[in-house]
């Protein structure tokens, strides 16, 4: 199985929006969104699930711990012909509003009002996307499940 599932990704993005409706953004300092704001994400490793993934990827790059709030959407592409690249988008609820940006992988992390980064024009299609969508209709998570122990689940959950 691993080889078959080598060229294929799984990432995790972080939509936190504070009491105040600002929105935490980061602007990174390398890959295709080199200097640009976007949201908080990276890649679920072999021992979390995403939703572990997302908040685990929010705390280590701008120090804002979160719980999720729900499922938004998914994002899913392929890379030159060869990668298909899959990010899923949650929804967060910030418990601290103290951003720390790790500056090893960011230039800059901050809530701001979405208005305000749609007049400065240098966020990521993903993030103006979003800005624009209605985010009320979340995919909540059900936990406690087994669906048999044949299958050796150590974490199971569903987002519906």
């Amino acid at each position: 199985m691993q080889e078959r599932c080598r060229n294929v990704w799984l990432a995790v993005s972080g939509i936190v929006i504070s009491d105040q409706g600002e929105w935490l953004v980061v602007k990174k300092r390398y890959s295709g969104l080199k200097g640009v704001w976007s949201l908080p994400a990276g890649f679920v490793k072999e021992n979390e699930t995403v939703d572990e993934a997302v908040i685990r990827e929010v705390l280590e790059e701008t120090g804002v711990a979160t719980e999720v709030e729900g499922i938004v959407g998914l994002r899913s592409g392929v890379l030159k012909g060869e990668i298909s690249d899959n990010m899923l988008l949650f929804r967060l609820k910030p418990l601290n509003m103290e951003v720390q940006a790790q500056l090893e992988e960011l230039y800059e992390a901050k809530f701001v009002q979405p208005e305000e980064l749609l007049k400065e024009g240098k966020q990521s299609i993903l993030l103006e996307e979003l800005i624009s969508y209605n985010l009320e209709a979340l995919q909540q998570v059900r936990t406690g499940l087994n669906p048999g122990d044949h299958f050796g689940y150590t974490s199971y959950k569903l987002f519906v």
